[in-house]
């Protein structure tokens, strides 16, 4: 497996930031991506890191649906390519009706027809060919007026699209057009939930999991012993409440579905009924240890680098890990932990 990690700009010491990407650089880790919700941008910091690195691969983790047309979300990663010297990677995801339109003010209607289209668009872009697209969503050059196709001044750049998605339809979608699949809320016991709809996606497009890196989130905190688990699960939980009670919106929350998907559907449904009533704490008291230790890489260091051996096993490519910790050496040591227990493993076909 490859590693990887995701940073965000929204804590404002971008100093600490910065160094933390560096170091990881060093420690030999081999992506990080850069998020962007209701905080920084991803492509600002994006460029800034790639003139501060010079091997690991940059990507955005991701960047929102509909915030920018898909010609110009094309001509953001050429130019990143471009920056990082061809290390730069396009994350993609619809983000959610609360950012898109209760932040941005664009309607949400229609995310898959808009996420095929706009990884259309974008494609076209990369061919270096003047841009002529006609879909249900975008139509460029746009009709009735004096335009005519235009191409961009940039060399064609073969750039990996990535799209981070959780939903049937978008992960079929995932596993027809994308290179790879950023996940969350990943069990590998009930991976199927996932890989089912991918599959299906993939042999559509007559290709195989070969063709998909599945790159998989998970907050890593190795601790000394068992005894310490019980307060760094407990600290975790309200994480968790707030993901699968406050997130999305009233009708749509993909992270309680997803959920729901693998084994926690009663469970899920009751943390969201406390939250969304204002229970807070109740929604919290509800979340059960199994529910974050499946979905972490929280444990002794044994624990962990068994749980890292499972989500190999099951099919993980690349694995990004979340480093727990109060301080930027406490940070790095987890980052480096985990990235000696990947290091470690044996290759799942030789076991």
């Amino acid at each position: 497996m490859r590693t990887a990690t995701t940073i965000e700009g929204s804590a404002g010491d971008w100093r600490g930031i910065t160094e933390f990407v560096v170091e990881a650089e060093r420690l030999g880790l081999d992506i990080c991506w850069v998020a962007e919700a209701w905080g920084t941008d991803a492509p600002s910091p994006l460029g800034f890191l790639a003139a501060r690195t010079e091997r690991i691969l940059l990507g955005s983790g991701i960047i929102q649906l509909g915030t920018r047309s898909p010609v110009l979300i094309a001509q953001t990663a050429m130019t990143l390519n471009l920056l990082s010297e061809g290390r730069f990677l396009l994350g993609l995801g619809a983000s959610g009706p609360q950012v898109i339109e209760g932040l941005h003010g664009l309607p949400f209607a229609r995310p898959l027809a808009r996420m095929r289209e706009t990884v259309e668009v974008i494609r076209s872009v990369f061919t270096g060919e003047k841009i002529d697209y006609q879909g249900e969503q975008f139509t460029i050059p746009r009709p009735g007026g004096d335009a005519r196709p235009m191409r961009l001044s940039l060399q064609p750049a073969s750039v990996p699209i990535y799209l981070a998605t959780l939903s049937p339809k978008m992960l079929e979608l995932t596993g027809e057009v994308a290179d790879g699949w950023l996940g969350t809320s990943f069990v590998p016991e009930g991976a199927q939930a996932y890989f089912d709809h991918l599959d299906a996606g993939l042999a559509r497009a007559g290709r195989d999991r070969a063709d998909l890196d599945v790159c998989q989130g998970a907050e890593i905190n190795i601790v000394a012993d068992e005894a310490q688990l019980a307060a760094v699960v407990g600290s975790r939980k309200k994480e968790l409440a707030f993901s699968l009670g406050g997130m999305g919106s009233g009708s749509t929350n993909y992270y309680n579905n997803a959920y729901s998907r693998q084994g926690w559907a009663d469970v899920a449904a009751q943390v969201r009924e406390r939250w969304q009533a204002g229970d807070r704490e109740g929604a919290t008291a509800l979340v059960t240890d199994d529910m974050v230790l499946a979905t972490t890489l929280i444990g002794t260091e044994d624990m962990v680098r068994e749980r890292l051996r499972t989500w190999q096993d099951t099919g993980v490519d690349t694995v990004r890990l979340y480093p727990a910790g109060d301080t930027l050496t406490a940070r790095l040591d987890n980052l480096g932990r985990g990235i000696d227990l990947v290091r470690g493993l044996a290759p799942a076909n030789s076991r």
